[in-house]
């Protein structure tokens, strides 16, 4: 069953999460402690990060320097099999073209086709502290290029042009959008004719990077069913955990802070306090969502696992 089958067939507004891959070295216990919280709340498919190498100096005995790559999360497909085996709930690595080449692509392709893992979400990816000495046609530059190669895929065309016998059940896929426009869309509809590209070549729903005012969705979303995109457009959930994420988070990511939650996170003297007025904006933000009609919530569970636990328990 897609992601979006599930979100079609829930009677209630869906709940899922996303999770990061265990530090390097670190046990996967750590993930299913998370899971183990949350779990109560039927989530209907759990998200998993991917996080591309990253370059960084390694001193030698002899004092010098080395230049190396370190990829500081690794595992996601084998998390991603490991969940959906442990829980049976369906299991959605993140699929990501800055850092990972085509090839690499193609081989967690393979991976995840034999572990029976068949929905992913497709991104561009963080484009902090990439390796800029690496030939840039090795990789994808946008998502919408990674999704040619996935359609392909499914088609049974390798990156070779190769042609090799198809999955029996495709990868199955959701992508992107920003209700407060990408960074680097010269406008909002230019990002809306981007959603509407992903949609028309395949995406099966899209959700939305975090916010924090409902109206920019409310918003978005009405101007992108004016273009013709029916998908499921799932809002992202990301709670305020810190102080400093009041400035952190719009340099960040664009996100804007509403002033009232600005007005109250200004109050704050601690991160708990930060914290607690995080969870009360963001059980007022998804009951507000769910009285809209929202097909379903996703939550962004980095640095807030428990703060997205007491949130559910308020609207759940």
């Amino acid at each position: 069953m897609t992601v979006a089958e599930l979100i079609k067939n829930s009677k209630r507004t869906a709940f899922s999460f996303e999770i990061l891959p265990p530090l390097k070295g670190n046990n996967i216990q750590r993930v299913y402690d998370v899971i183990d919280r949350l779990i109560e709340f039927d989530p209907k498919y759990i998200n998993i990060t991917s996080h591309h190498s990253e370059p960084s100096y390694k001193t030698l005995p002899d004092g010098t320097q080395q230049l190396v790559k370190v990829r500081k999360r690794p595992g996601s497909v084998a998390i991603a099999s490991a969940i959906q085996n442990k829980y049976k709930i369906l299991a959605v690595p993140h699929i990501i073209c800055k850092g990972f080449t085509k090839e690499e692509t193609e081989y967690a392709l393979i991976d995840l086709n034999f572990l029976r893992v068949y929905n992913l979400l497709l991104l561009r990816g963080d484009t902090k502290n990439l390796d800029s000495s690496q030939d840039p046609s090795l990789f994808h530059a946008h998502a919408t290029d990674l999704q040619q190669q996935v359609n392909n895929f499914n088609k049974g065309i390798a990156l070779d042009s190769s042609l090799f016998e198809a999955n029996e059940t495709p990868f199955s896929y959701g992508m992107a959008c920003y209700p407060e426009k990408h960074e680097e869309a010269p406008t909002l509809e230019s990002d809306i004719y981007y959603a509407k590209e992903k949609v028309k070549n395949g995406a099966g729903y899209l959700v939305t990077q975090m916010f924090f005012d409902n109206s920019k969705y409310y918003a978005f979303v009405e101007r992108c069913r004016a273009e013709g995109i029916t998908v499921p457009i799932i809002p992202g959930i990301k709670p305020i955990v810190l102080q400093n994420q009041l400035t952190v988070l719009p340099k960040i990511f664009r996100s804007e802070i509403p002033e009232p939650l600005a007005a109250e996170l200004r109050k704050c003297k601690t991160d708990e306090e930060a914290k607690n007025v995080g969870i009360e904006w963001g059980i007022q933000q998804c009951k507000d969502l769910i009285a809209h009609g929202v097909p379903s919530l996703h939550f962004y569970t980095l640095l807030a696992s428990e703060s997205v636990y007491r949130i559910a328990r308020q609207i759940y």
